[in-house]
């Protein structure tokens, strides 16, 4: 009795290392939409003032969690009775974030006058900022939707060949982490002014430690949210690119003689524009037929 115990406890203990490892590599994989979530989210939770940046933040947090409630057991029951979708849908998912990556950098070639106004520099009623933060909060947990719906499948696709129980171990560990440690860094980020203000206020002359380092941050956070935004454009070319180079075998042995990332780059780039352009045709062609 005890033997079969001891036993049952050594499968348990194998199958958790088995998971750790391939969610590791799940992990690895999905990096590159993790750092464009990351970049989205930072952006949809600043430009609100203060008070409402974490509220607001909580409210995305909830429809990310909801999100992967609804994407996850889809995502199983395709893996254990269509997993020929899994594929395509891959391939979908890669066309969208190539388009996306695209239409950032067109629109910054572009249309780099058009300005964004935050709230702290618009007067607003109060009806007026709930409305403002709904449509916000909405159109973060519709992104947020298309990103999870990706890191779930790369995800999965990373442990297709394994057993059901594996891969809902796996693919449920990676959409966890990504939900805690995608919107856990985004708090840090948002308030990091905040924080930069009260070192400020406490210290109590010009160069004091903490009124350097509140001044720092305070100065630092544009910058990083910035920088989190080229970032996730280019992350999302590159997660683009991956995908079509390594599940469509003639893009694979078009460019399998240049380096894997600038491969990936110039398919998601090249990707991107016909998206881009295919889409910019069609939206012409709607107002032209009414």
């Amino acid at each position: 009795m005890a033997s079969g115990f001891f036993a049952l406890l050594d499968d348990i203990a194998a199958l958790m290392d088995d998971v750790a490892a391939m969610s590791k590599i799940a992990t690895k994989k999905t990096a590159g939409i993790l750092g464009d979530d990351l970049a989205v989210n930072a952006e949809k939770a600043s430009g609100f003032v203060s008070s409402r940046e974490l509220p607001v933040l909580w409210k995305i947090t909830k429809g990310s969690f909801l999100n992967k409630l609804i994407i996850l057991p889809i995502a199983f029951l395709l893996s254990a009775f269509v997993p020929a979708a899994i594929i395509p849908i891959l391939l979908i998912g890669g066309i969208y974030l190539a388009y996306e990556g695209a239409e950032k950098i067109y629109h910054y070639l572009f249309h780099k006058k058009d300005t964004k106004h935050s709230l702290e520099n618009i007067e607003m009623t109060e009806d007026e900022i709930l409305e403002y933060e709904d449509k916000k909060v909405k159109s973060a947990i519709i992104v947020d939707f298309i990103l999870s719906v990706e890191i779930v499948i790369i995800a999965l696709s990373s442990v297709v060949e394994e057993e059901l129980t594996i891969q809902i171990a796996v693919v449920t560990v990676v959409a966890i982490l990504a939900t805690v440690g995608v919107y856990g860094i985004v708090a840090l980020i948002v308030r990091m002014d905040d924080f930069g203000y009260k070192l400020i206020a406490l210290s109590k002359n010009k160069t004091s430690i903490s009124k350097t380092i509140g001044t720092g941050l305070v100065k630092t956070l544009p910058i990083i949210i910035r920088s989190l935004a080229v970032i996730g454009t280019i992350a999302m070319i590159l997660v683009a690119g991956g995908i079509f180079t390594h599940n469509i075998p003639f893009i694979h042995d078009l460019f399998h003689a240049l380096p894997t990332i600038l491969a990936e780059f110039i398919v998601g780039i090249l990707v991107g524009f016909a998206a881009l352009f295919i889409f910019q045709i069609f939206l012409k062609i709607i107002p032209a037929k009414k």
